[in-house]
């Protein structure tokens, strides 16, 4: 599955974000793969970040990653530079930006 994020950096930290976010830890890298999450992508306008997320289950990967001592660590360094995540819900399904369109979909119709 496919998956669209929308986060907000911090006021003034954009610099700082993308410092801080050229790579991630080699070891949340391998967390990554085993909660099914095969890759991630992250596009920068202004303070607005939007990720697309290619995950076996994007909920269940967030609820193991909720746990996760590598993600913790993660989210420690790069939480100050993230002001919040634009939600939908409560929960980790409530992330997920709505899909509109997608021009494969229509091709294969």
């Amino acid at each position: 599955m496919r998956v669209a994020l929308h986060s907000v950096i911090v006021e003034g930290r954009e610099d700082g974000y993308e410092q801080n976010h050229r790579s991630i830890p080699d070891d949340l890298v391998e967390t990554f793969a085993r909660v099914g999450i095969r890759d991630w992508t992250i596009w920068r306008s202004g303070r607005d970040l939007f990720h697309l997320v290619d995950c076996d289950d994007f909920v269940a990967a967030m609820t193991a990653l909720d746990t996760d001592p590598a993600n913790a660590r993660w989210q420690a360094a790069i939480g100050p530079f993230v002001d919040h995540f634009v939600t939908l819900g409560d929960d980790h399904a409530g992330m997920i930006v709505p899909e509109v369109w997608r021009l494969e979909e229509q091709r294969s119709r």
